[in-house]
């Protein structure tokens, strides 16, 4: 299942599986072992995760869906990208600092309801 899903992310980001692999320091050997099936280790799938802007349960087929990027590069954020990145970045919040945010967020969307009023 890894190396499929390899296989795919290197097509999307346009290159090999060997050029991948080499980015993060890995040989051609390697990728030979992978498409046998043997799993990469730990080290490897979290530089690759790094590489493809995925998560490391998603290389293993655990996730449907890739995890967004959360850069613009050229694009508007979307709901999507901004609801997964909220949602792992308050993870470890306190209940507390969860609220905080909440205001923040309310008090955002009123500012900007102003602007949209005058």
């Amino acid at each position: 299942m890894f190396y499929d899903i390899y296989i795919d992310l290197c097509r999307k980001a346009g290159l090999s599986p060997s050029a991948a692999a080499e980015k993060i320091g890995r040989s051609r050997t390697a990728v030979a072992k992978w498409k046998k099936g043997t799993m990469p280790s730990g080290a490897t799938l979290n530089a690759f995760a790094r590489l493809f802007e995925v998560s490391v349960d998603y290389l293993l087929g655990n996730e449907q869906k890739e995890k967004p990027s959360g850069k613009a590069e050229g694009r508007e954020v979307t709901f999507d990208d901004f609801t997964y990145a909220l949602h792992n970045e308050t993870d470890e919040l306190t209940e507390e600092n969860k609220q905080k945010l909440l205001e923040m967020a309310k008090f955002f969307k009123e500012q900007q309801d102003k602007k949209k009023n005058q």
